[in-house]
């Protein structure tokens, strides 16, 4: 892959990232829309995000507290109606395109990792959750494409064996804190020197999803080279993720100062660990070893077996390959995430 097709390598820094994410509402029009607003306040990237809800959600999901306080009753009737099919964005990657911004696209699921890689992103991301979701990484990698991983709710240990699964593959690292919005007081961003001493030569960047114009130009100033912040047309509209975005005029303000920004002669540096107020995502958000039909005790696990869903309540993905031919301890109904208990 030459460096030219990366898009952070040699760009202005920082590299801003407006994720538009699900404030969408479901609509390719506001997608499209929300691109214009982030070109208006000088983003270099827009980023959406690609799921399915029935293949990203078992039936033990739940909601995260932030999602509830949001005004959702339901997980799947909150993420169906976020959906935007491959062909409702394409207009939305062409539109950023022709406005000369990069388009990234987060992907929550194996099984569509297919149907986006017919679109020119010019990089996918792994969400924090899937940090230990192997099998998604290596499916992410086979494409091709730059990838970002963020490192929310996430130990230095996930960290490092993430970074293993890609190997040499172009990559950078966000740290962030997965908590919607995060106070100013827990922005943690002696997280960024934490994760460049882990990744030494790798690009570290800051996912920010604190309410503040101003952290992106402390990240700068703790060596964060892209940034990423949400981005909204109004943080009163009802929706999961609006309450921690910014607004267009919000948004240009925090580019004017990430922009102006430089790095400390010496950024302050704190442990790469689990933050209380990250707990509720973290169990919610990941993705665990899921049944596909009720089997019985004693069946020989397959790969037919078992899909990965959230939430992370079961055994992680990254034990897929341990678990195929292992014997089943005692019945498990269909989708359902599969635990240590389950498994002789």
């Amino acid at each position: 892959m030459h460096p030219e097709h990366v898009p952070w390598r040699d760009s202005a820094c920082p590299f801003i990232i407006a994720e538009l994410g699900v404030n969408h509402d479901g609509s390719p029009q506001r997608a499209l829309a929300l691109v214009d607003l982030a070109h208006r306040a000088g983003a270099d990237a827009i980023k959406l995000q690609h799921f399915r809800a029935d293949q990203l959600l078992s039936r033990a999901a739940r909601l995260a507290v932030y999602q509830q306080r949001a005004g959702a009753a339901d997980p799947f009737e909150l993420l169906r109606g976020l959906e935007l099919t491959v062909k409702q964005m394409r207009p939305v990657v062409d539109r950023a395109h022709t406005m000369g911004l990069r388009a990234i696209v987060t992907i929550f699921s194996v099984e569509v990792v297919g149907d986006a890689a017919d679109l020119p992103w010019d990089a996918v991301k792994v969400a924090s959750p899937d940090i230990i979701n192997q099998p998604l990484i290596e499916a992410l990698r086979a494409l091709g494409r730059p990838m970002i991983l963020s490192t929310g709710a996430a130990t230095a240990d996930e960290v490092q064996r993430a970074i293993a699964w890609l190997g040499d593959h172009p990559h950078a690292l966000l740290h962030c804190v997965s908590a919607y919005p995060t106070p100013d007081e827990h922005a943690a961003l002696g997280g960024i020197g934490a994760l460049k001493r882990l990744a030494p030569g790798v690009v570290v960047g800051y996912s920010d999803h604190t309410t503040s114009v101003e952290t992106g130009a402390r990240a700068v100033a703790a060596g964060a080279r892209i940034l990423e912040k949400h981005l909204t047309h109004d943080r009163a509209a009802a929706g999961p993720d609006h309450a921690a975005s910014l607004d267009g005029d919000a948004f240009a303000e925090y580019v004017r100062r990430a922009r102006a920004a430089r790095p400390a002669a010496a950024a302050m540096i704190e442990p790469k660990i689990v933050l209380p107020i990250e707990r509720d995502v973290r169990t919610v958000s990941r993705q665990s070893l899921t049944t596909t039909a009720s089997l019985a005790a004693g069946h020989v696990l397959s790969r037919a077996d078992l899909t990965i869903k959230r939430p992370g309540t079961g055994l992680p993905p990254f034990e897929l390959q341990r678990v195929i031919g292992r014997r089943l301890a005692r019945p498990v109904e269909a989708d359902m995430p599969l635990t240590a208990e389950d498994v002789d």
